[in-house]
């Protein structure tokens, strides 16, 4: 009968030990569903990347920014241009009115 027995605590030792993995891979499991849970708390998900990408800029907003740009560059050049003609205006006016002055006889003080 002493036979009988040890098998039957063989056989309920097994179980057991079986029964105390199968709580520690519970834990375990456990322990990354919590790890899994803070994952979702740094990584971006489907619908923040979704936002992100309404807010990104496209091809025709900087066409846009282009276009105004060159426009101003173009408005910048001009005015430049304007600029250089005047200056040039102004040193050929000064050189005439040097010549009259010294044609009347008249001293310039600069």
């Amino acid at each position: 009968m002493n036979g009988d027995f040890s098998e039957l605590i063989e056989y309920l030792d097994k179980k057991f030990q079986e029964t105390a993995k199968k709580e520690e891979i519970n834990e375990r499991f456990e322990k990354v569903d919590e790890k899994f849970d803070k994952l979702f708390e740094i990584f971006a998900t489907k619908e923040d990347l979704k936002e992100a990408i309404k807010n990104l800029s496209t091809k025709e907003d900087f066409r846009d920014l282009q276009t105004s740009v060159d426009a101003y560059a173009q408005k910048a050049d001009t005015y430049f241009q304007k600029m250089v003609m005047l200056s040039h205006k102004v040193d050929r006016l000064e050189k005439w009115v040097i010549q009259i002055a010294e044609k009347v006889g008249i001293k310039l003080e600069l």
